[in-house]
């Protein structure tokens, strides 16, 4: 069996990932990669998270374009680029030019001119422009196509209104990024408006084209051609609104190459209980597979029962099996039809047969979006003398909870899923997502009066898509079924792994399910190996790094998590885990880069354990020879050199 490359060890690809640039116009800085502008700053003060453009079709799926006749000219304070983007698949075949500039004033301009080269149904095609989610609470001005303005703030729970209260029918929006600092994007071509994307964890909120009210999908005929333009631009109010064309005094200009971490130990948050899915592809767990299960010491096994599907009885048998075997309680989602009652008392004859041990239901039914009162009330009829929970929400995600929210007595617990790519898939969008995840659980606690929250399952994809109006079944544009992520069996993978579940602790969820048991969904391969080795190309009865990851949290069930702060949590992630007398220190580095992470308040460790591109092949072949050998000293100062990707594990005893 051939060793693993350093890049798919490092993000489940063959191919390095895109190329990033810095760019300069007058005082601002950003990154250009693969056609898209990011992360532009002031010194150190972000004006806007992104601005890119996207294709999206009927079903709301985003069609990912191609970049040909790419062309730069980059000075020290000014850049020109032009390229021209290709979209196809399926039917759709979009073709636009771009024409990005920043001037030495700091202004920069992105124009869009399109063409349509066929015939198709689409949703939205144009231009989004990304503020980063610490704009809560800040002041902002919408001006509407009409002329007029109105000034609100961006919420701090998230909002169930899409587009947003007040922001729509925008030509131009401002933001303060600091007093007096005004960051102002103006827009033409189409009719603007703006949603809070934290209710898919993305971490902003998007000004997009194409008003929501204008019903879609719209049909768009071969030779139409869409032309939009964006200008972004900063004002001082403190001098009249003037164009700012330098530094203000006082702000560094570049960002600090060094990721620096403080612990602060009188803020500590419940660990919450982490359990795995079952495995969607069906097949029984090995006795080696049930073994470092076993080992992993999960707090629970979520099973799926449509009893629309003659295998219910089979699944829920198969389920209960590697429940007793794993010596953990199952956690059932129930998905019922309008025959609802029938269907759950044949299942609480089942469970009467069986005897599983249960922590939940989660309730839900197979045509609406969130747990119905009526399904609840029965579930509590039929199922309430089993001991477990019975609760619900939404099996998608939490925008779905949000704009319809079950009746708070018909619940013990409130529960939605997550996943990091509902509208982006690249590595940086990835690495932004934990960050956001807090919003929505605080916001859940807030709307449901403080009941616990159960977020259940996070994934790496979406398992479905809750919007879409027909099912096309075929691959992703990288070859794989769109539930398949390679990413899973990378150390992307295990980074991102452990920022979310630093994102779902503090937000203060009681309870998680990761991922599924086995499978290239899952936290280890299956021992046949991956259906499509090529474009997933794992060891066959291996263990992911992300396996890892869990491994060391679960072994501080029932524990404390310590909130860290970190100077940016896009680059690294940081889960302090106490319980006892006991303290472990996980970090992890979100980039494909080097970094260097200094740390205070966390005092000196007495071993230290490294997961990175050097020994991941190992650890992914032999876990249980990895997760026993002697760990090496710490370093004797506070700075930690990591690779890219690379899990550190520190702990002191």
């Amino acid at each position: 069996m051939s060793p693993l490359s350093g890049n798919v060890i490092r993000h489940g690809r063959a191919n390095p990932p895109p190329t990033a640039i810095v760019l300069r116009a007058g005082p601002l800085r950003m990154i250009y990669e693969a056609g898209d502008l990011r992360y532009v700053t002031l010194g150190r003060l972000e004006v806007i998270r992104r601005i890119y453009a996207a294709v999206r079709d009927h079903n709301w799926e985003t069609v990912l374009g191609t970049l040909v006749n790419e062309r730069k000219e980059i000075r020290a304070d000014s850049f020109r680029i032009a390229y021209e983007s290709h979209h196809r698949q399926r039917q759709i075949h979009f073709v636009w030019r771009a024409q990005i500039t920043g001037s030495d004033d700091g202004v920069v301009r992105f124009s869009f001119d399109g063409e349509a080269h066929s015939t198709f149904l689409r949703n939205r095609i144009g231009f989004c422009v990304l503020h980063a989610a610490e704009c809560v609470g800040r002041p902002c001005r919408a001006r509407y196509t009409d002329g007029t303005e109105f000034e609100t703030s961006f919420p701090k729970l998230v909002a169930p209104e899409q587009p947003m209260s007040a922001i729509h029918d925008l030509s131009n929006i401002a933001h303060e990024i600091s007093p007096g600092l005004w960051a102002e994007v103006g827009f033409s071509g189409d009719v603007f408006e703006m949603e809070d994307q934290r209710n898919w964890i993305d971490a902003s909120f998007k000004t997009y084209c194409t008003p929501l009210r204008i019903p879609h999908p719209q049909q768009i005929v071969a030779g139409t051609k869409i032309k939009q333009s964006i200008e972004l631009r900063l004002r001082d109010e403190g001098k009249g609104g003037t164009p700012i064309l330098q530094t203000p005094s006082g702000a560094a200009d570049e960002r600090d190459e060094i990721v620096r971490l403080a612990a602060w130990p009188g803020c500590t948050f419940a660990l919450p209980a982490i359990g795995v899915g079952s495995a969607s592809h069906g097949q029984p767990l090995s006795a080696k597979e049930v073994a470092r299960l076993a080992a992993l010491n999960p707090a629970h096994l979520r099973v799926d029962i449509h009893f629309a599907d003659d295998d219910g009885e089979n699944v829920l048998r198969r389920a209960v099996g590697d429940s007793e075997r794993l010596k953990i309680p199952l956690e059932a989602a129930l998905f019922l039809s309008d025959e609802g009652e029938a269907e759950l008392l044949e299942f609480s004859n089942l469970l009467n047969h069986f005897n599983p041990r249960l922590v939940r239901f989660l309730i839900f039914h197979v045509a609406e979006k969130v747990s119905g009162e009526r399904w609840l009330k029965l579930a509590r009829q039929i199922l309430g003398g089993s001991g477990a929970t019975i609760g619900g929400g939404t099996n998608a995600d939490y925008y779905q909870l949000n704009q319809c929210r079950p009746r708070v007595e018909n619940l013990d617990f409130v529960s939605f899923s997550i996943n990091p790519q509902v509208h982006s898939s690249d590595d940086f969008s990835l690495a932004e997502t934990p960050s956001a995840i807090p919003y929505p659980i605080e916001s859940a606690k807030h709307f449901f009066g403080g009941l616990p929250v159960v977020v259940t399952p996070i994934t790496l994809k979406p398992r479905f898509n809750p919007v879409a109006v027909t099912v096309t079944g075929e691959l992703d544009q990288g070859g794989l079924p769109s539930q398949v992520d390679a990413r899973q069996m990378s150390l992307l993978g295990a980074a991102w792994t452990l920022a979310s579940l630093k994102g779902v602790a503090q937000g203060g969820a009681a309870s998680v399910t990761y991922y599924e048991t086995t499978g290239w969904r899952g936290l280890m391969e299956t021992e046949t190996g991956s259906p499509s080795p090529h474009d997933f190309p794992s060891l066959p009865g291996s263990v992911f790094p992300l396996y890892h990851v869990l491994a060391d949290a679960c072994e501080y069930a029932g524990g404390r998590v310590t909130a860290i702060e970190s100077s940016d949590p896009f680059r690294s992630a940081a889960l302090l885990l106490s319980k006892g007398e006991r303290k472990t220190l996980l970090l992890a580095n979100l980039t494909n880069s080097d970094l260097a992470i200094a740390m205070t308040g966390i005092g000196a460790a007495s071993s230290l354990r490294r997961l990175n591109e050097s020994n991941a092949e190992n650890a992914m072949r032999e876990p249980e020879s990895f997760r026993v050998a002697q760990a090496s000293a710490p370093p004797r100062s506070d700075l930690l050199e990591l690779t890219p990707y690379e899990i550190v594990r520190l702990e002191w005893r």
